[in-house]
């Protein structure tokens, strides 16, 4: 056992340790700045999607709003509640600025992940379709590749559906039992059935699930800070002043000043928005949409709400109240955000913040559920295979659930979510000039006046691409070029 946890700390210093937030943050810039600044280019377009439905019409298809729920339920959890709160406690406020950095250049890098994904999608017969990194290594660098997306997908089910469903369940069972006084026997059990539910409806239910809570979660949330910051409005600008003042180390709250304020606000931000990791991508490839780059802009867009509206929801909460005193040790995590709420809005507010947390619990869990299967349909097709994941995942949440100790057996999360990191990294950067083909596509089309671009795959036939994944493209070619224009 030694020897096992030994190897994944390795791993672990290989990655998060040491290079691959540099890498991220590097490649980052450098898809924004090779990219023409897309997430700024097409940040107004972003917003088009709340509205967005169903463009084909087949009842099967999940649209570009469901897509983006799902990713958006799956990014936002923990790490905006607890994660910022960690993040101001040990970086100062500076973190926050930081946070808001990565995340504007993360816009990008999944912008140009989800693309890819959306690219080398692949049709499911019944219209849904599947891909993400996988699909992108094996269908866009080639069979002899498919090594390295069977790494992918051991990696991103063993740290995700398995790892991660363990602590989401933990933090649900753990947050009724605190607040509540539920035993956790009892809430493992509901949330076990709920999730069996949820897992054995397929990506379909996933969407419908997210398509209702998301919003609801997400609405109250940011409400509740706004409420705070109304009631706080002449303390605003010095809060920002110490954020800004903080990350730049023209005053230091905690030890480390700059430095730390850095190192957690980029730590931070990369847990919480997850771009460039691959694992958004993989919800991103369900979505029915007319173009790859449409799509990206998309999930570009759940990057800014995780980090740029949920967490800065969180900070101004902390900053904002008397709770937080910088560089004093005592309260953090989820437990100085909760406190902060109750000092500015009253008690009811940890109720709140309880219920606030089993949504972000739940909506990760069947996130991660569905990177699971995606995962599982690298390596195999069959059905049995997929009906003992579906049984295993209910088991994995109940378990993290009923055993407040038992989660620290999935030390392997975070080493191996940086090797996946890792993978995905290896393969965007060898896709980059494609990606920029298709970027390219999509200008091109919006310069000559169309206002929803029509990705037509025969256009590219040196790729390796299901024409069957984009029925708009056949539906075009029939209206012709003149209806197009009017689409």
């Amino acid at each position: 056992m030694d020897f096992i946890t030994g190897f994944f700390g390795l791993i672990e210093d290989l990655t998060w340790g040491w290079a691959l937030i540099p890498i991220l943050v590097v490649f980052g810039v450098f898809i924004t700045v090779m990219s023409g600044f897309v997430q700024i280019e097409y940040f107004t377009r972003m917003f088009r999607v709340l509205s967005s439905k169903n463009q084909s019409g087949d009842p099967n298809a999940i649209s570009a709003r469901e897509a983006l729920l799902v990713s958006v339920g799956g990014r936002v959890g923990g790490g905006n509640i607890a994660g910022v709160a960690v993040a101001i406690t040990l970086g100062g406020p500076g973190a926050v600025f930081w946070m808001w950095a990565v995340a504007l250049i993360g816009m990008a890098t999944s912008l140009v992940e989800a693309t890819l994904a959306q690219l080398y999608k692949r049709s499911n017969g019944d219209g849904t379709y599947r891909g993400g990194p996988a699909s992108y290594i094996i269908y866009g660098l080639g069979a002899k590749y498919r090594w390295l997306a069977i790494v992918y997908a051991i990696c991103l089910m063993l740290a995700f559906a398995f790892g991660f469903n363990a602590f989401q369940g933990n933090t649900f069972a753990g947050a009724v039992n605190d607040s509540l006084g539920v035993d956790r026997l009892w809430s493992g059990i509901l949330l076990a059935i709920i999730t069996g539910f949820i897992v054995y409806g397929g990506i379909r239910r996933i969407a419908k699930v997210a398509d209702v809570i998301i919003p609801i979660m997400a609405f109250i949330y940011i409400g509740l800070a706004l409420l705070v910051i109304a009631s706080n409005i002449t303390a605003v600008p010095g809060v920002i002043w110490s954020i800004i003042a903080n990350a730049f180390g023209l005053e230091e709250a905690v030890a480390g000043g700059f430095g730390a304020a850095l190192a957690q606000g980029l730590r931070r931000g990369l847990f919480s928005n997850e771009a460039g990791l691959g694992s958004a991508p993989n919800v991103a490839a369900t979505a029915d949409v007319r173009h790859p780059v449409s799509q990206g802009i998309t999930q570009s867009f759940s990057v800014f709400v995780d980090t740029i509206i949920i967490c800065s929801c969180t900070a101004f909460i902390i900053l904002l109240s008397p709770v937080y005193q910088p560089g004093v040790a005592g309260v953090d995590g989820v437990v100085l955000t909760q406190q902060s709420l109750v000092s500015q809005v009253g008690n009811w507010a940890q109720y709140f913040l309880t219920f606030a947390i089993l949504l972000f619990a739940f909506s990760s869990i069947i996130y991660n559920y569905y990177l699971g299967e995606t995962a599982l349909k690298v390596m195999t097709s069959k059905v049995g295979a997929l009906h003992a994941l579906r049984l295993a995942i209910v088991v994995v949440v109940f378990l993290g659930a009923t055993a407040p100790g038992a989660t620290a057996v999935f030390f392997f999360s975070d080493p191996l979510m940086g090797l996946l990191a890792v993978v995905n990294l290896m393969a965007i950067i060898m896709l980059f000039p494609v990606a920029l083909r298709i970027l390219d596509d999509f200008r091109a089309q919006l310069k000559a006046g169309v206002a929803r671009p029509v990705f037509q795959p025969t256009a590219f036939p040196e790729l390796d691409l299901d024409h069957s994944a984009w029925p708009h493209a056949r539906n075009a070619a029939a209206a012709g070029d003149g209806e197009l224009a009017k689409a």
